[in-house]
């Protein structure tokens, strides 16, 4: 028996076997969860279905997280399949690329600045709110991906790291909000992880060797690992867990000094 028999979860971000969403997806669907998916652009469909397939689903919806009316079509398209699901999950991040490279305020621009929060945090809020309809009576789960930089600074991580600050503060509102319906609001900010969008950070690679040389377990997590912690925090094991950042990181986060 599974954590999650029974459940139905809507997984927003996958774009490669790499990605923290394939992991997420990959213990979900272990854990008993169905499945559907969404895919950003026309070149990303074919294997986002490919994908879907792989974990027994034939649900996968066409949808880019800057455009409001996909994001509605995704849920009335999703009515055709489902009556209802549980488990929204949203592993969704962008900023330009030139924007991640040195200095912060000398590479920020306005738009940038207004990109990066608008894919990676306002995303969630308005993902969370066309979901409502379909999640009542559910006592369902949302869950958005953070990382250290939304509350230290890190090099290079720049623009990014305000847009995750946004994104944990939108965790709290929205379980604040959502709370008195029975959906429950949570982040897991992961270590770094050599994804396609952790490429577009300069110096990823020195991220990676200095949390393997200094983590209290001295070595990075996985996506399977994240994807195991997503499934407890989905789960009804997790019921009374809410608005929380919950770090998997080896521990980095806790050390001042090394």
């Amino acid at each position: 028996m599974g954590l999650l028999d029974n459940k139905r979860a809507l997984v927003v971000g996958v774009a490669s076997n790499r990605s923290i969403a394939w992991g997420i997806a990959q213990a979900m669907h272990r854990e008993g969860a169905q499945l559907a998916f969404t895919y950003q652009n026309d070149k990303l469909q074919n294997r986002v279905e490919k994908f879907a397939a792989e974990l027994d689903s034939k649900i996968a919806l066409p949808c880019d997280v800057g455009n409001d009316e996909q994001i509605q079509s995704v849920f009335d398209s999703l009515k055709k399949h489902w009556d209802g699901f549980d488990i929204l999950i949203h592993s969704v991040a962008y900023a330009p690329r030139e924007l991640l490279d040195g200095e912060y305020l000398k590479n920020v621009t306005r738009e940038g600045f207004l990109t990066a929060h608008e894919i990676s945090s306002y995303s969630f809020s308005a993902l969370a709110n066309a979901s409502r309809e379909m999640m009542q009576g559910k006592n369902g789960a949302m869950l958005t991906l953070s990382y250290l930089g939304a509350v230290r600074s890190m090099p290079n991580y720049n623009v990014m790291g305000l847009a995750k600050a946004s994104l944990e503060a939108n965790v709290r509102y929205m379980a604040a909000n959502l709370g008195p319906e029975g959906i429950r609001v949570n982040a897991i900010s992961a270590g770094p992880i050599r994804t396609l969008a952790a490429s577009g950070i300069s110096g990823m690679r020195d991220f990676l060797t200095h949390v393997e040389n200094v983590s209290p377990l001295r070595r990075n997590v996985t996506i399977e690992e994240v994807g195991n912690v997503a499934a407890f925090l989905c789960s009804d094991y997790a019921s009374a867990i809410t608005g929380e950042i919950t770090y998997a990181d080896s521990g980095f986060n806790i050390i001042g000094m090394s």
